[in-house]
C-alpha cells in the first residue's frame, strides 16, 4: 500500500515553517503573482528562497501555484516569472492554463508540473491528455466521487499521479471558477482576487418593486444560499488510499499558523496510524476528530465523494466560523530575561500574566501551562500583551521548543 504525500498550504515563510515541523510532506505556496490567492500575504522572491531550502532542508517538497486564467498581458510576466522559478528550483508548479503550461515545460522542463483543479479535470481521458503533454500530476475536480476517482486511477498510467482535497473549505463554483465576485465587485476570482461572494447573505427583488428586498428561505432556516461546510474526510482515509489518490491536499492558503499545525499535525497522525493498521487507526478516532475541530471551521462534510451534496452540506443561517481557540503565537528562540527562562513570541491576540494556555506540539502533545510573566521589547515588566504582533517574552510554567504553537481554548 503506497502512502500518500500530505500536501499542506502556506500563506507565507512563518506558516511553512510550522507545516513543515508539523508533519507535512510538502507544501504549496504563492509568488506575489500568478496564483489564485492574491489577499494572501505570499512570497517574496527571497522569502521563497528560504521557504524552498527550509523544506528542503527537512526533506519537504515545494509546490509552487501558478494557476491564473492568464489573459494575454499576463504571459509576458509570467514568462519572466518562470526564469526566477527555474532559479529558486521548486519541486513543482501548478498550473491550470495551457498557455502558462507551455512557458512552464518550454522555460524550465526540469520542473514537474501539476494540472490545478481549476482546469476542470473531471475524466480519465482529461487526465490522459495532460500526461501525454508532459504533466506529472492531475488535481481532480471537487466535483468527482471516490468511485470516479477510483475510476480514472484503472485508466491512466501508473506515473500519473491523482492530487485530490481531503479537508477546507469547499467553493460553491464549478472546480473553482467563479465569476460572480467579477460580476459584483469586479474583481477577478480567476486571477487570485476573489471577494468571497458565496458567504454573503442574499435577498430578492422584484424587477417592478426596486429596493423592496424579499428574503430568501430555504425552509425558514436563513439567506446564505451559498455558503457550504467545510470538506473533512478524515474518517474517510481508507477510502481515499483506495480509491487510488498519491497526494491528500489541504485547502488553506489564507489561513493561520495555527489552522495550519492543527490540520497538518492531526493528518499526519491519522495517515501514519493508518499505515501502521487500520485497528489503530480506528482507536485513535476519537483524538483526531477532537483535534481537527480546535482550529477554525464552518462545520464539516464529506462533499461529492459519497455523492452528490445535498441540503445538509449548506449552512443557512450564518457565514461565521466555528472558533473553539484562540491563536496566541509560535515559540520563538529561548531568551533569559530578567534573570527569568522565558520564549520570545510575535503574538497574535491578547493574553495576560496568569492565564492558563495550552502549548501545541508537533508530536501531538498538548502541554498546559501558565503564564507567569511578561516582558516587552524593553525588557520591561508588563500584564498583557494587547497590540497585535506585539514582540514579547514569556515566560511559562513550562518552557516551549522552537516552533511550538501558543493558543488557549475560548469560552465565549
Amino acid at each position: 500500500m503506497k502512502k500518500p504525500e500530505l500536501l499542506i498550504p502556506a500563506s507565507s515563510l512563518e506558516v511553512l515553517k510550522i507545516a513543515v515541523i508539523f508533519g507535512a510532506d510538502a507544501v504549496y505556496i504563492g509568488g506575489e503573482a500568478f496564483g489564485l490567492r492574491a489577499k494572501a500575504k505570499n512570497f517574496t522572491r527571497e522569502e521563497m528562497a528560504e521557504g524552498i531550502a527550509f523544506a528542503h532542508a527537512h526533506g519537504v517538497r515545494v509546490h509552487v501555484t501558478a494557476n491564473i486564467l492568464a489573459h494575454n498581458y499576463d504571459l509576458a510576466g509570467a514568462e519572466s516569472y518562470f526564469h526566477e522559478l527555474k532559479e529558486l528550483k521548486p519541486d513543482a508548479l501548478i498550473i491550470a492554463d495551457p498557455g502558462m503550461f507551455m512557458l512552464a515545460r518550454k522555460i524550465c522542463p526540469e520542473i514537474d508540473i501539476h494540472i490545478s483543479t481549476q482546469a476542470n479535470n473531471t475524466n480519465y481521458m482529461t487526465y490522459q491528455f495532460w500526461h501525454e503533454q508532459g504533466a506529472k500530476r492531475v488535481v481532480s475536480a471537487r466535483e468527482l466521487s471516490l468511485e470516479e476517482i477510483r475510476q480514472i486511477r484503472e485508466q491512466i498510467p501508473e506515473s500519473m499521479e491523482i492530487e485530490s482535497f481531503i479537508h477546507g473549505a469547499m467553493c460553491i463554483s464549478y472546480s473553482g471558477r467563479c465569476l460572480l465576485s467579477n460580476y459584483f465587485t469586479g474583481r477577478d476570482a480567476n486571477h487570485g482576487a476573489c471577494t468571497h461572494p458565496c458567504r454573503w447573505k442574499y435577498a430578492v427583488v422584484e424587477e417592478k418593486r426596486p429596493g423592496e428586498y424579499l428574503p430568501v428561505y430555504e425552509n425558514e432556516r436563513g439567506t446564505y444560499i451559498f455558503n457550504s461546510k467545510d470538506l473533512c474526510m478524515i474518517e474517510h482515509i481508507p477510502e481515499m488510499i483506495d480509491a487510488g489518490i498519491d497526494s491528500f491536499k489541504i485547502e488553506g492558503r489564507m489561513k493561520t499558523a495555527l489552522y495550519v499545525a492543527t490540520v497538518a499535525r492531526t493528518y499526519r497522525r491519522a495517515i501514519d496510524d493508518y499505515m501502521e493498521s487500520e485497528e489503530k487507526y480506528r482507536a485513535n478516532m476519537d483524538w483526531y476528530l477532537s483535534e481537527i475541530s480546535k482550529c477554525t471551521y464552518r462545520q464539516f462534510t464529506t462533499g461529492f465523494y459519497f455523492g452528490k451534496p445535498d441540503d445538509n452540506t449548506q449552512i443557512y443561517d450564518s457565514n461565521t466560523y466555528v472558533n473553539e481557540y484562540i491563536y496566541l503565537g509560535i515559540a520563538g528562540e529561548s531568551v533569559q530575561t530578567a534573570g527569568q527562562a522565558c520564549v520570545r513570541i510575535e503574538q497574535r491576540n491578547k493574553f495576560c500574566v496568569g492565564d492558563e494556555i495550552e502549548i501545541m506540539k508537533p508530536d501531538g502533545t498538548n502541554v498546559p501551562v501558565k503564564v507567569l510573566a511578561m516582558y516587552d521589547e524593553q525588557g520591561q515588566s508588563v500584564e498583557s500583551c494587547p497590540h497585535s504582533k506585539q514582540v514579547i517574552d514569556v515566560c511559562l510554567s513550562v518552557l516551549p521548543q522552537e516552533y511550538d504553537i501558543l493558543r488557549v481554548a475560548n469560552d465565549i
